[in-house]
């Protein structure tokens, strides 16, 4: 199946490249186009209507470039709005949640930790998916602070260590032995992480299997690009175009819009 429009992706902000990433690594020759919602960030703290007529905003915008697909970059939009979505748009959405089953299925002590936004953690989809692990003691966090930081370039301030060391204390005292990465922004922190948390507990994020599932969609339902040149990437944001260009290393485009 043939397919050439691009496919779309939204967040709250930067941290959706996390997941980009992982998609234009799998599928280099599509084209795609990023919607970082930064000036509305973080979603974490917004209610589940304020989210969801964002997430409606964000795919609109994404339609009117004639996106294929749409991949929702945040958990937070993703646990609260993904239903919503579905229902009003004939367009297949693809979600991202956290990896509960992955960490629980592979733990051995029976303890896990996540690291997630307030809007996550409260959300009816998270609830749903931790109660299936009954025999899992899962440590929930909330990352107060963490995604404005990321938002304005401060990966590696004296902040954000002293906020990770607060968060992560009481999970290595409670024996975790996975922690679960519940926010797309959540990967750029993973070298700071690494050095608070022992060896021995793995770090699990969502962004490979959200670009499997793009993929498995795109062969059953959508179709794929046939160019065979590398595909075109343009990135749109409503914050600070400097922090997303920096993000990327400066190596593709970003559109400064208002939306």
């Amino acid at each position: 199946m043939i397919n050439n429009n691009p496919i779309g992706l939204f967040d709250s902000g930067i941290g959706g490249t996390s997941i980009w990433k992982e998609i234009h690594d799998l599928l280099p020759y599509e084209d795609t186009i990023y919607l970082a919602d930064s000036k509305n960030a973080p979603y974490g703290q917004k209610s589940k209507e304020e989210i969801i007529q964002l997430s409606i905003k964000n795919t609109e915008f994404l339609l009117n470039q004639n996106c294929k697909i749409i991949v929702v970059a945040c958990n937070t939009a993703t646990t609260n709005a993904i239903k919503e979505l579905r229902a009003k748009y004939d367009i297949p959405f693809i979600g991202i949640e956290p990896a509960i089953k992955p960490a629980a299925l592979n733990s051995q002590n029976h303890v896990i930790g996540i690291l997630a936004t307030q809007g996550t953690l409260n959300s009816e989809l998270f609830h749903k998916t931790a109660e299936k692990f009954q025999d899992t003691k899962i440590i929930e966090q909330i990352g107060h602070g963490l995604v404005p930081l990321i938002e304005n370039g401060d990966i590696n301030s004296p902040e954000m260590d002293s906020l990770l060391h607060r968060y992560l204390k009481p999970m290595i005292d409670a024996n975790i032995d996975y922690l679960v990465l519940g926010c797309s922004h959540y990967p750029y922190l993973v070298p700071q992480i690494k050095k608070i948390l022992p060896r021995s507990i793995g770090i699990i994020d969502s962004g490979e299997a959200v670009a499997r599932q793009t993929k498995n969609v795109l062969n059953e339902k959508v179709g794929f690009n046939t160019q065979t040149e590398k595909g075109r990437n343009i990135f749109y944001t409503n914050g600070n175009p400097l922090v997303l260009s920096t993000i990327l290393n400066d190596k593709f485009k970003v559109i400064a819009k208002d939306f």
